[in-house]
């Protein structure tokens, strides 16, 4: 029989009826509806490490300051220890706290896996995912699919986040992201969703003025479209040459932060691109692009989910997944290079 001493799962903070909080720590998300469940010492406590700030807690709680700082107090007065250092602006926590939090985040976690295993039984998933995506792609393919899961799975609450940069999800505490690349991050697990390759481009009009590039080298006297990402070097084109990655500088008039502006300038003829044929599969297959050295072979862009390592994923994080796996099943034609396949070296994945 397990027995907790001074936990007080079962004092209740004074809130809204109304109000529905939402508490996240590490890979933890915990929903809080205050109509039917009580928002414990322990939830408290692992809102207010997550934030670092006791207003922003208040906020988060709706309760006054005051009342936030006087729940934390009664805390430390009944462990009899200090487990936050407090100024005008933020707290951190006292050796003390670091310990409070770590247990407090195993107990509530494990609370949540008993609760998920036992209504899981009873039927479909239920309770909070939070979800980050790229912007562009976020907006124009996965919103609709989260919709469509939101039509499926009404008892799971999606909150979903569009950002131009990838995210720390356990400091931001996110389920998973959606991203295309590489493993950003050694803390992260993924699973692949679609296979992606990327290719050289150009419009038909661009290449009957300037010539089509007949090596990689070529490319350094042409006019290249830079798509800017992240933290990567500017006008860097990389390339796989027997599991080597190679590297050129290009240069080009036109660059970009955003994918769908740089490919409408390829479209338009102002040069040479590198594309995934996610994106370029259609215009390819149209005619109103070709395909620049072919059998030039570029870091995929393979789409992933990635989150956080753990040991027990939920049982609506997993429905979400395979509800994104199923639904990138044969998502466009593959573009011919006539040529015999490609093969890439990919990363295993844990």
């Amino acid at each position: 029989m397990l027995r907790l001493v001074g936990c007080n799962m079962g004092r209740r903070l004074t809130v809204k009826k109304t109000a529905k909080l939402h508490f996240h720590s590490h890979h933890i998300s915990i929903p809080v509806n205050t109509e039917t469940q009580t928002a414990t010492d322990f939830e408290f406590f692992i809102l207010l490490a997550k934030l670092r700030s006791m207003s922003g807690a208040a906020r988060a709680l709706d309760l006054s300051p005051p009342a936030a700082t006087k729940r934390l107090g009664v805390i430390e007065q009944r462990l009899g220890v200090r487990l936050v250092n407090r100024t005008t602006r933020s707290v951190s926590l006292t050796p003390e706290g670091e310990t409070y939090l770590r247990y407090a985040t195993q107990i509530v976690g494990q609370v949540r896996e008993m609760e998920e295993a036992i209504s899981g039984t009873k039927g479909d998933p239920q309770g909070l995912v939070r979800v980050n995506a790229t912007l562009g792609f976020g907006r124009t393919t996965i919103a609709p699919l989260v919709s469509e899961f939101a039509k499926r799975f009404p008892s799971v609450e999606i909150q979903f986040e569009v950002t131009d940069r990838p995210v720390d999800l356990v400091e931001g505490a996110f389920d998973m992201a959606i991203r295309f690349g590489e493993l950003p991050d050694t803390r992260l697990s993924a699973r692949r969703i679609m296979s992606n390759r990327r290719f050289l481009c150009a419009s038909p009009k661009y290449l009957e003025k300037y010539g089509t590039p007949e090596r990689v080298e070529d490319l350094a006297q042409h006019r290249c479209i830079i798509h800017r990402q992240n933290n990567d070097a500017y006008g860097v084109w990389r390339y796989i040459v027997n599991d080597h990655t190679e590297a050129i500088k290009v240069k080009g008039a036109l660059s970009s932060n955003d994918g769908d502006i740089v490919l409408r300038w390829a479209l338009e003829g102002h040069g040479i691109l590198i594309r995934s044929e996610w994106d370029l599969a259609k215009y390819v297959q149209s005619g109103r692009l070709q395909l620049v050295l072919p059998n030039t072979v570029l870091p995929s862009a393979d789409l992933f989910v990635y989150y956080p390592r753990q040991k027990n994923q939920t049982a609506r994080a997993r429905a979400f997944i395979d509800f994104l796996v199923s639904r990138f099943q044969a998502p466009f034609t593959p573009v011919e290079t006539g040529a015999e396949p490609r093969e890439r070296k990919r990363r295993s994945r844990g």
